[in-house]
């Protein structure tokens, strides 16, 4: 039922819904889906089995899954690298800036006489 190449359609999880293809069977219970979804591996009973099969090898690239779909006017998964960036350097103030930072923290207090009535 569950073989290398059998179209299947996730019915859990966040990619359900979704239509992907067995890539390769782990043991009774798991399987190595892509397609649609994202490859990674699944439960059985976490599929639902369609009656479409493809011809595929044990292990398929990603690109090749992706022909396929595409042929089958399906979209696969694509993944988008984030662009690398420097993390952003902690910089230490020096002793002047610390100074005046506290001198402007300070606030002048007025001192006035209380009058009272008489």
């Amino acid at each position: 039922m569950f073989d290398i190449g059998r179209m299947v359609v996730k019915i859990a999880g966040r990619d359900a819904g979704k239509k992907a293809v067995i890539v390769e069977v782990v043991n009774e219970h798991y399987v190595v889906v892509d397609g649609e979804t994202r490859r990674r591996k699944c439960n059985v009973k976490h599929l639902e089995p369609l009656e479409q099969t493809v011809d595929l090898k044990k292990n398929a690239s990603h690109e090749e899954i992706t022909k396929l779909f595409a042929s089958m006017n399906l979209t696969a998964w694509k993944t988008k690298p984030k662009p690398k960036t420097e993390k952003p350097k902690k910089v230490r103030k020096t002793v002047e800036e610390a100074n005046t930072e506290k001198k402007a923290d300070k606030k002048e207090i007025k001192k006035s006489a209380k009058k009272t009535a008489k």
